[in-house]
């Protein structure tokens, strides 16, 4: 008599950060005078912060994403929970009121954001822990802007070691310190990135980590730096905008170039986009060039859309489909 196998559970995709509200106003020509008004012809109000970009990514390419992070205790909270439907939250509440992102952006391309300290202070390891449960062979954990998180900023290398204790991959979106690379940041972050399976950062972060990017202009010297800071096996990917993206693992990279030219009202969002495609692709146990390539298809799919939230569930599944 023949047993039956034991059903294995599909892989997880958890993601850990920043889940706000964001404000996307443009396009401003230049910087107005104090004390005057300035009318804008583009709004949007919408779930924002990295982690929720990144759910959201993943809702538009039919996956089911589990997102963990905190909201407010206000109205406007209420109104993010809306945005997040069909995504499975554990959103701890806070006393505080929801953080807020205003965007503006600029002709050009580039980007002003203020955003308030808000409920994203409050945001707890236990909390985190809790609700991280056990992984299947092959889950990913993808860790979002530890430097506006503070709760967790504290006992963030604990952290990733825990998640990767209970079975995850680990990956990591760094952000930008709002220090600045000091020296005591260089030590915090080389402490997290001994934990990581996935390091997913832009060509300034790149430079940064691999040290002061004045004197660092060489990209593939700061890769091979930053990669022997990962722990063995790793793979360092390089977000190079509208140039596709670079992944480096046991000494060799490889570039992806991405081959159309769009025209981008809103770029808020683009690396967030990227991480989904590529952690979706791995998770499906795509090369790390189909990987490359399914992160750019996500991106370039996502960034021309406006409003972002016009786009369906499962809209954008064909991104994750190998090309010929």
């Amino acid at each position: 008599m023949k047993l039956d196998q034991p059903q294995l559970s599909p892989p997880q995709f958890s993601i850990i950060g920043d889940v706000s509200v964001d404000l996307v106003l443009g396009t401003l020509d230049g910087w107005p005078k104090i004390g005057t008004e300035q009318l804008l012809p583009r709004s949007e109000l919408r779930a924002g912060g990295s982690a929720a970009n990144s759910a959201l990514a993943a809702r538009h390419l039919g996956l089911s994403p589990h997102l963990i992070g905190a909201i407010g205790n206000d109205d406007l909270a209420q109104w993010l929970l809306l945005q997040l439907s069909g995504i499975r939250v554990e959103l701890q509440t806070c006393a505080s009121d929801t953080t807020m992102s205003v965007g503006l952006l600029h002709t050009g391309g580039e980007r002003t954001f203020f955003t308030s300290y808000g409920h994203l202070q409050h945001l707890t390891p236990d909390f985190v822990l809790k609700h991280l449960p056990q992984a299947s062979p092959g889950s990913v954990a993808l860790f979002t802007a530890p430097f506006l998180l503070p709760g967790l900023r504290e006992r963030f290398r604990q952290l990733l070691a825990q998640a990767s204790a209970k079975g995850y991959q680990i990956a990591l979106d760094t952000g930008w310190p709002p220090e600045g690379w000091t020296p005591q940041v260089h030590e915090e972050v080389e402490g997290w990135l001994a934990h990581c399976d996935h390091l997913l950062v832009n060509e300034l972060e790149a430079m940064s980590i691999a040290g002061n990017p004045d004197d660092c202009h060489d990209l593939e010297l700061a890769v091979q730096r930053v990669a022997g800071l990962l722990k063995p096996g790793a793979h360092l990917i390089v977000k190079l905008g509208a140039a596709g993206a670079l992944g480096h693992v046991d000494g060799r990279s490889i570039r992806y170039a991405t081959q159309e030219t769009l025209e981008i009202f809103d770029t808020v969002g683009a690396g967030d986009s990227f991480n989904t495609g590529y952690l979706a692709a791995r998770l499906n146990r795509a090369s790390l060039i189909e990987a490359l390539a399914a992160g750019c298809r996500t991106a370039s799919a996502i960034l021309p859309r406006f409003p972002r939230k016009s786009i369906a569930a499962g809209e954008l599944s064909h991104c994750l489909l190998p090309q010929s």
